[in-house]
């Protein structure tokens, strides 16, 4: 049987060795360490953030933040409908209502008319959002001039979600630098990774510096063990910043093997009708192209998405569709939402293609034959 080529699998840089010997040498193995500190510094000079704290998980990361715009039960907070459940989830954990808010066609992010829209009538019911969270979808940066004026007119903060576009560019800066506080993920599929892992980063150093004491229980300062309020065991291992120091060392690399593979699907698509790319608007933009993700009209392509995705399992290649939004889910039934109907045509017509920087030129081959065969 042939091996089976993934939609995105984790991609060793080979330095990454290094620094976990060094934890494993120095028995520095827990929570926290040497590797923490410098990888949330490699971070900072990155994404040109002045703070960060590394923790388990994007989620975590996302979770932490909204406790620090001081999200509580009853409040609302808006949120990209077009996304992962990851960035829905928190707000739920913290008993607050999610606000869904549709795409636009130009990035398939947040819809920032539609956003200013949903402030003005919860205005008109005497409700303030606490949060806005939009999504930079598969690396794609969302229209964040737009957003961050919406945010600053109506005095609402933004927390960026940026767990899929760590390296893209907008306007020339780093995805999740542009609202108050943003998050990255470094889960296993993701441009690089640290297995399981994520980020807060943020110019606030106060809010950087609470998420770090909730992020370790929220103990107290004093010799024995004390709590004043509930903490979180989401700081990231000293093994896991090891991982990630490595990674950090390549992500440039990362970013244009990632944009390689999306100018070769280009490529390969350029004599096939009904397929759309998501595309960089104008020069605005950068994406990392974490994934490379298409819309696939039937009617002009004579096959739609899902039947491509079972054509290339048969192939033993996976793909995916588009996340379902927010607003279609079953746990987010009763939330309100503010659409125009972006989001659910390109979840129906939308697909991930297999995008890891580790592809090899075997496995493009049998991509392009099976892409070739269920196309032609």
């Amino acid at each position: 049987m042939m091996t089976k080529i993934w939609l995105s699998s984790p991609h060793m840089g080979g330095g990454e060795m290094k620094y976990v010997d060094e934890a494993y040498t120095s028995n520095w193995v827990a929570p926290l360490g040497p590797n923490v500190d410098q990888f949330e510094s490699d971070i900072q000079n990155f994404t040109g953030s002045k703070y960060c704290a590394a923790l388990s998980s994007g989620t975590a990361a996302l979770h932490l933040a909204l406790i620090l715009a001081d999200v509580n039960p009853g409040d609302y907070v808006i949120c990209q409908s077009l996304t992962f459940s990851a960035t829905a989830n928190p707000i739920a954990y913290l008993g607050a209502n999610p606000v869904f808010i549709d795409s636009e066609t130009d990035t398939w992010n947040m819809d920032p008319d539609l956003l200013e829209i949903a402030i003005i009538d919860l205005a008109d019911k005497a409700i303030k959002p606490k949060a806005i969270i939009p999504v930079h979808l598969y690396g794609m940066p969302a229209k964040m001039k737009k957003i961050c004026e919406i945010a600053q007119k109506y005095s609402v903060p933004v927390i960026e979600d940026a767990a899929e576009s760590l390296g893209s560019l907008y306007q020339s800066r780093v995805t999740g630098t542009f609202g108050e506080m943003g998050i990255v993920s470094f889960n296993g599929n993701k441009i690089i990774t640290t297995s399981g892992g994520g980020a807060l980063i943020s110019d606030n150093q106060s809010l950087i510096e609470k998420a770090r004491f909730l992020a370790t229980q929220a103990r107290d300062d004093a010799p024995h063990y004390q709590h004043s309020q509930i903490g979180y065991n989401y700081r990231m291992s000293n093994i896991l910043a090891g991982i990630g120091r490595g990674q950090m060392e390549i992500l440039n690399l990362r970013i244009q093997q990632r944009r390689s593979i999306n100018q070769w699907y280009r490529s390969l698509f350029l004599e096939i009708e009904g397929v759309e790319f998501q595309s960089e608007p104008t020069e605005d933009y950068f994406s990392n192209f974490w994934l490379t993700a298409i819309r696939i009209d039937p009617k002009i392509a004579g096959v739609t998405k899902e039947e491509v995705r079972i054509k290339l399992i048969e192939e033993n290649i996976e793909s995916r569709p588009l996340w379902k939004p927010m607003h279609l889910q079953p746990v987010f039934q009763k939330y309100k939402r503010y659409l125009n109907g972006t989001s659910e045509y390109l979840f129906n017509q939308g697909l991930c293609l297999p995008s890891g920087s580790n592809l090899t030129l075997r496995e493009k081959s049998r991509i392009t034959e099976a892409l070739s065969r269920i196309f032609k």
